[in-house]
């Protein structure tokens, strides 16, 4: 499964990300710190990536794009990944697809979380708030002030990628304003609708083996009435009982094995009718 998480900031995407992981095994790459991992492993993008940073620059697309290929590549990265913020342009995302096409690789889907700009606005303000009066220090980029900002440059430039996708039908809209269960169990749903999500090998074997055991079960249930009915039909009614409690005796033992040959295998039938000619 190879996702893609659109959305703006404050949207949930870090969110459902975490919970896509946890429930399909895949992996959750993010660019900062799939950056940050490159610069501390030393690997040949990540030195060149850490030159740009240190310089106060911006890492060109090339060094990201090279850094997720070398990512994807890692062992735990092969039942699938979900990307989280990014691609953030329509270059990127170009770039992305040509990267996953070199490497015989399909994107599944690609999901936006659409949110209303002036909740979220809202939202930031009341956490905002409640942290100042408790008294708790508040991060400089999670005020309203630079939510502001960054909601301008995500309609600037990664807006656009709706539509990107949306012509290769890719794209799969869920309204992030929805509770975070409510969105996750909508998330799921179309995964599966798509037939992108599978139930994790450790279900289906636990499903399994309760249908292995449901089915030991019924067989021996089954095998009770044809084993009572076997001892009813050995004629094991006393000698001096009278007529009459003798033929109710030998009317429930037939009664039994009629049962019995109905309900049990036709191997235990056949023995049933072979004991009753002898008799």
């Amino acid at each position: 499964m190879r996702l893609i998480l659109l959305g703006p900031p404050g949207s949930g995407k870090g969110t459902q990300a975490q919970r896509l992981v946890q429930r399909y095994g895949i992996v959750q790459l993010s660019t900062g710190e799939m950056l940050r991992a490159a610069v501390a492993a030393g690997t040949p993008v990540g030195l060149q990536a850490r030159d740009i940073m240190a310089a106060g620059g911006l890492v060109p697309d090339e060094i990201v794009v090279g850094i997720i290929s070398d990512r994807i590549e890692q062992p735990d990265a092969k039942s699938g990944f979900v990307l989280d913020g990014f691609p953030r342009t329509v270059p990127q995302a170009e770039a992305l697809d040509e990267l996953l096409k070199k490497k015989h690789l399909k994107l599944d889907a690609v999901i936006e979380l659409r949110v209303n700009e002036s909740a979220l606005l809202e939202r930031v303000e009341t956490r905002v708030a409640q942290m100042r009066a408790r008294g708790e220090e508040v991060r400089v980029d999670d005020t309203p002030e630079v939510l502001t900002k960054r909601l301008a440059s995500y309609r600037a430039q990664t807006e656009p990628l709706i539509h990107y996708y949306s012509e290769r039908r890719k794209l799969l809209t869920v309204d992030g304003m929805m509770t975070i269960e409510e969105v996750t169990r909508e998330i799921n749903r179309i995964l599966h609708a798509i037939g992108a999500a599978e139930a994790k090998p450790a279900k289906k074997a636990g499903s399994a083996k309760r249908n292995a055991g449901a089915r030991k079960t019924t067989k021996k249930v089954a095998a009770r009435p044809a084993k009572s009915a076997a001892k009813a039909a050995k004629g094991r009614t006393p000698a001096k009982k009278s007529p009459k409690a003798a033929r109710r005796a030998v009317k429930r033992a037939s009664e039994a094995s009629r049962k019995a040959a109905k309900k049990a295998p036709r191997k235990v039938a056949k023995k049933l009718t072979k004991k009753r000619a002898k008799g």
